[in-house]
């Protein structure tokens, strides 16, 4: 009696364990995203008034009226004192082909059309902008979409900074996504509520192989201060020095960026 007790409690337990593992490998994972950083590089106020005309009365309504949502556009904070200032515009993307689809609707949209004219057919010895890259990243594994930044401040005040690790390898550049993944910095940046907005691959673009990502802040004086936390955190510590993520970072490009006022976020 013990016995076949002992054997329906195993079966039983059997059971159990084959539902959970079923529901559990039925769990469907969130998609990552891409993410389109197109960078603006212009020269004088006159291109900028251009710009800005275009983004904010042409780009972004033909955008939102295709249901992309939070459309990020950034001004250098160098801007006031560099010639060569920058502009990013940043776009959350279901796939990489989106990027056709999103140019062949804007080719049909006559609203568009009408508002971004001063943009769209500018002649060739006064263009809008001196030269424009496009940047295609994919979402990491751990943060597959992108998150709005919870901030009070207003857009002039607020600091977002973007960040480019470059890797000398593949392989290391692979250490270093690991390294923010499963080896937990985005866990730190996150429990010391660095904001950040999004953390991606490079699957295009002139620095590769590299990284992406972009924290925000209140001001300068609070990016300051996470900064000095993030130094200091024994988390940190522990996991920069582990043998495995060594030299995994050949150079870093750190940008200073604040949002334009029609700025999603």
């Amino acid at each position: 009696m013990k016995k076949r007790v002992h054997n329906l409690s195993a079966a039983i337990f059997a059971i159990i364990i084959t539902v959970n593992f079923l529901s559990w490998t039925q769990i469907p994972k969130q998609s990552r995203s891409f993410y389109q950083l197109t960078v603006y590089h212009y020269t004088d106020g006159s291109q900028e008034k251009v710009l800005d005309n275009y983004l904010q009365n042409a780009l972004l309504p033909a955008l939102h009226r295709m249901h992309i949502k939070n459309v990020g556009v950034f001004k250098a904070i160098a801007n006031d004192t560099s010639a060569l200032k920058t502009l990013y515009v940043f776009i959350s993307l279901k796939s990489p082909g989106e990027t056709t689809k999103i140019s062949s609707t804007l080719d049909a949209d006559e609203a568009y059309q009408n508002a971004g004219a001063e943009y769209i057919n500018a002649v060739y010895d006064t263009p809008p902008y001196s030269r424009m890259e496009t940047i295609l990243l994919k979402a990491f594994p751990l943060t597959p979409q992108m998150e709005l930044p919870n901030l009070k401040a207003d857009k002039k005040d607020r600091v977002y900074e973007l960040r480019s690790y470059e890797s000398a390898t593949e392989k290391l550049h692979r250490s270093k996504v690991r390294m923010f993944n499963e080896g937990g910095e985005i866990s730190i940046f996150k429990r010391l509520n660095f904001n950040p907005v999004f953390f991606g691959s490079v699957i295009s673009g002139n620095k590769m192989p590299n990284l992406m990502y972009l924290t925000t802040y209140e001001n300068m004086a609070d990016r300051n201060a996470h900064w000095k936390s993030f130094s200091s955190d024994s988390t940190w510590r522990k996991l920069s020095a582990m043998p495995e993520y060594q030299h995994n970072v050949s150079h870093i490009d750190d940008i200073f960026l604040r949002p334009t006022e029609y700025s999603d976020f």
